[in-house]
């Protein structure tokens, strides 16, 4: 099983494809991402920003940065690019599970954390 890219929105930027920042900038990204060829997409949240904002919001003197991909500037293409190549990356693996914990790496799945 391997991983394909869906979609990828913000509710910050709507929409993403058009968002053009005039500095620094922090959004959330919603990457729908499911098994290639396949119905099905889950969540994989991570939040986009330049270092300048990074380091303007941070707040404390020590922050986790866990879910944060850090761009000099925005491209969506670039973006969505990247986010395919990271898919491609984590290669094939023999279930959905196994799949979701390597792309969570990138973004908070939605189900992380998960318990029935």
């Amino acid at each position: 099983m391997r991983a394909e890219l869906k979609s990828m929105f913000s509710p910050d930027a709507d929409p993403l494809e058009d968002f053009q920042p005039a500095g620094p900038f922090g959004i959330l990204v919603m990457a729908m991402i499911g098994p290639a060829g396949d119905k099905g997409e889950e969540s994989f949240d991570f939040m986009l920003c330049t270092p300048e904002w990074f380091s303007a919001n941070a707040g404390a003197e020590f922050t986790i940065g866990r879910h944060h991909l850090f761009v000099r500037g925005f491209d969506y293409g670039r973006l969505k690019a990247f986010v395919e190549d990271y898919c491609a990356s984590c290669g094939d693996e023999p279930s959905w599970a196994r799949l979701a914990d390597k792309l969570s790496r990138l973004g908070k799945w939605e189900f992380e954390d998960y318990q029935s």
